[in-house]
């Protein structure tokens, strides 16, 4: 499981904050599960993601600017599981 060049969009059908259906992740990796990403689209103007995997768990820091020129940061941990189409599905854990 690596995240190198993987493309991600949130596809949950209620969004409390910024990010929405027409955002766009765009996630890199290393090779120490160091973790990273930009992301762009919908109500984000610019973001960036930064943190670690640890087998199937993402832990992440977040900033972005808004398209209203607001700034959001934060956290969010999240599961990996691979589907049987190849595709990624994350959810967030509390």
């Amino acid at each position: 499981m690596n995240l190198e060049g993987r493309r991600f969009r949130d596809v949950t059908p209620e969004h409390a904050g910024d990010v929405g259906v027409e955002t766009i992740f765009d996630y890199h990796e290393s090779d120490a599960g160091t973790v990273w990403a930009r992301y762009r689209g919908g109500a984000v103007r610019l973001g960036f993601l930064v943190g670690t995997r640890l087998d199937e768990v993402l832990s992440l820091r977040y900033v972005h600017l808004t398209t209203d020129g607001e700034t959001a940061s934060g956290r969010c941990v999240s599961r990996l599981e691979l589907q049987n189409d190849g595709r990624f599905h994350a959810y967030t854990l509390p």
